[in-house]
């Protein structure tokens, strides 16, 4: 187009020319002119022709391209429709996997809780079996116990009556050397003046321990410690009566009581020193053994039941030593020092429930005769 117009611009220029130059020039110009004219046209038409050419070359190109971009365009959707496709498949296998893995899960479960179940039933027909193996044992122990402690009954039935027949012999014949060997009226009034002020100053002492006692107690039932607390207060009952007992002591007919009109025939020794007493004085020293062995028992017993160590020089029993003491026939620190010994002993078999120093009779602990016999350690005067 640009070419044409250039064309065009010079044939006017041309004919501009030839005006100026007159006729002959016009002449000239123009049989010039009509040669050019025809090469311009010829010109013009293959340009036209041209255009035409290129134009449709244009629009062949904008089809190819269109039809490029179009195929481009169908191939990006066919793409995302298989990608959208491909997609669905995945989340339709991974809802179907994870269905199948609760399903899985369910049924572990429901087989883990059967399992359970079972396990459970297991495990309390056992426990039956246990407690009703365990019931049957206690009650062949409880029946076996009991068969051992009437066995012990009968051994011990027989054994007291010997040892009844011998006392009843030894105090036969100690009534018959007490007619030959009484004392004299003025050592009867020395024992009995030693009673008396041995009585005053205990129903003192009595009255003082009683108040240590219930300040123990008082301990004692802070720390939750019941039994031994329970023990405690029956011991504190028993010094009151003791108390009331001993108060009683001064209308007393002493002068009618063979111990202080009897002579001594035994002898008995402790921490390197010996003393002398009738049978009344030893029978007194057998109960102080006994009770100390009784109550240690019973102290033993509330401590272990309590879940406390064992400590029976901790206990208040065992310091006091008065236990069943009304303060006849025998000194004081006598009566303590022996009821300790039978405590410590009874003591240990309560708390480690064993009966190694002593046994039951009539309802009663107390130790062994033999065992009784070594600690008095008695030796015959006469």
């Amino acid at each position: 187009m640009r070419v044409r117009f250039l064309d065009r611009l010079v044939l006017a220029s041309a004919v501009g020319a030839l005006s100026l130059a007159g006729t002959g020039g016009v002449a000239l110009a123009q049989g010039h002119g009509h040669g050019k004219g025809q090469d311009e046209q010829q010109d013009k038409d293959k340009q036209d022709q041209q255009d035409q050419q290129d134009t449709k070359d244009q629009k062949k190109q904008k089809q190819q391209k269109k039809q490029q971009q179009d195929k481009h365009q169908q191939t990006q959707q066919q793409d995302k429709q298989h990608q959208q496709g491909q997609e669905a498949q995945q989340s339709a296998q991974q809802e179907r996997q994870r269905q199948h893995q609760q399903a899985v899960d369910s049924q572990q479960a429901a087989q883990r809780e059967r399992q359970r179940q079972h396990q459970e039933a297991v495990d309390a027909q056992q426990a039956a079996q246990q407690n009703r193996q365990r019931q049957h044992q206690q009650a062949v122990d409880a029946e076996q116990s009991e068969q051992a402690r009437r066995q012990e009954r009968h051994h011990q039935q027989q054994a007291d009556e010997a040892q009844r027949i011998h006392d009843q012999q030894a105090w036969d014949a100690q009534r018959q050397v007490n007619r030959q060997a009484r004392l004299s009226e003025a050592r009867q009034q020395q024992l009995i003046a030693e009673q008396q002020q041995r009585s005053t100053r205990y129903a003192v002492l009595l009255q003082q321990r009683q108040q240590r006692a219930e300040q123990l107690a008082a301990e004692l039932r802070a720390q939750k410690r019941l039994n031994q607390y329970q023990f405690q207060q029956a011991y504190l009952d028993r010094l009151r009566r003791q108390q009331y007992e001993v108060e009683q002591a001064r209308y007393y007919d002493y002068n009618q009581d063979p111990y202080f009109y009897s002579a001594p025939t035994y002898r008995y020794s402790y921490s390197g020193r010996s003393y002398e007493t009738n049978q009344y004085g030893v029978n007194s020293l057998k109960q102080s053994l006994n009770s100390g062995y009784e109550t240690g028992y019973q102290a033993g017993q509330a401590d272990r039941q309590d879940g406390w160590r064992a400590d029976y020089q901790n206990s208040y029993a065992y310091q006091d030593a008065n236990y069943g003491y009304n303060g006849m026939y025998v000194n004081q620190t006598d009566y303590n020092y022996y009821f300790r010994q039978g405590f410590q002993r009874g003591y240990q078999d309560g708390y480690n429930t064993r009966s190694q120093y002593g046994q039951v009779v009539n309802g009663k602990y107390q130790l062994l005769t033999g065992l009784l016999s070594t600690l008095l350690n008695l030796t015959t005067l006469r």
